[in-house]
């Protein structure tokens, strides 16, 4: 009856990577991960991924009362050692509305540029997180985005003095978009966030509130460029994504005050660009910093402060399903004691998809 309609695609993709100057240990190449103390048997390191190979499923319907739905959902190989099968979307969407397990409506995976390795910039937010969404267009330009959201936190407790609490209010996300084309726009997007620990000294529950503001924009200011940029800044977001999801950074402890806990701020940027020569083949360029800032004096030395990458790389799509990529990651890390290395990566990937 020409109602519905189900589609089956999916990918595979294989990466390979060669480190030297001190081996990140892992697949990911992100700065907070580089080893300021190297061990000497690790200096060198070559390995291969075949993270991100996943399949899809997505059914498209039309009721005369619901009017247009579909229901999606993606899955990828990147579970344990990399092969596990991982549930990584899954959601309804009926017109304007999307219930389930989706991209938060803090990110903007758009205005991110395109990257050999997974992990992508240094600033890069873009977590799935069981949601309700309202997205409704208004006129031709512009859209708008307001969404509950299941919360995830990372509390830096240390189990005798302070104590995480469970969580138990929804995040709450929101972003208004301006577009000039089809894929042209400019994004403000924020989320607030209830951050919740125990004083076990005082015997008392606290609650804080985190925030974050992100500006997002990607154009095409000539026919082959395309430029990418993302500004985040606030406090107490700090899981979800980026350099710092790597540690517990969305509350930490108070030295000065013991049992108690605070949301340190953190600001993160990105900037590419990219230039087809051809529609088939381009080339993309870009850096991305994240910096936290923690107050006081008594930091240990050892902390992570700052986050530099640099990414650039060449793809080239033999036929429209087939692409491949080559990429030179250059990475920095900084500590507030004033230590400070560099890491060095060559990667690339070949992708078959259907």
């Amino acid at each position: 009856d020409a109602t519905l309609a189900m589609g089956v695609g999916g990918a595979v993709r294989m990466r390979g990577y060669f480190d030297w100057h001190g081996a990140v240990p892992a697949p990911a190449f992100a700065p907070y991960l580089i080893p300021m103390r190297p061990d000497p048997a690790a200096m060198r390191h070559f390995g291969t991924t075949p993270a991100g190979t996943c399949l899809f499923f997505r059914v498209l319907g039309r009721n005369r009362r619901l009017g247009h739905y579909q229901l999606y959902i993606e899955a990828n190989f990147t579970g344990y050692d990399s092969r596990d099968f991982k549930l990584k979307k899954a959601y309804a969407q009926i017109n304007d509305l999307t219930i389930g397990y989706a991209v938060t409506t803090f990110s903007d995976p758009a205005a991110q540029p395109p990257m050999v390795d997974a992990n992508g910039p240094s600033n890069k937010i873009s977590p799935a997180n069981v949601l309700v969404r309202y997205m409704p267009k208004v006129g031709r330009h512009w859209t708008l985005a307001v969404s509950a959201e299941t919360p995830s936190t990372a509390v830096n407790a240390d189990g005798a003095g302070t104590r995480a609490v469970q969580n138990w209010v929804p995040d709450g996300a929101a972003f208004v978009q301006y577009g000039w084309d089809r894929s042209s726009h400019v994004r403000l997007a924020g989320i607030v966030r209830s951050l919740s620990w125990r004083d076990e000294i005082a015997g008392k529950n606290h609650h804080r509130a985190g925030w974050g503001l992100m500006l997002s924009s990607v154009a095409h200011p000539l026919a082959p460029l395309t430029t990418y940029l993302t500004v985040n800044y606030g406090r107490g977001y700090a899981s979800m994504g980026g350099d710092l999801s790597y540690g517990a950074y969305d509350l930490i402890a108070d030295p000065s005050r013991p049992g108690r806990l605070y949301a340190p701020a953190s600001l993160g940027w990105c900037v590419g660009v990219q230039w087809n020569f051809r529609p088939e083949l381009f080339v993309s360029a870009s850096a991305s910093s994240t910096r936290l800032y923690v107050g006081g004096n008594d930091v240990e030395p050892t902390e992570f402060k700052r986050g530099l990458m640099a990414a650039a790389n060449c793809f080239w799509n033999a036929t429209p399903r087939i692409q491949f990529g080559v990429e030179f990651d250059f990475g920095r890390r900084f500590d507030y004691g004033g230590a400070a290395r560099s890491a060095y990566r060559v990667g690339a990937m070949a992708m078959f998809s259907f």
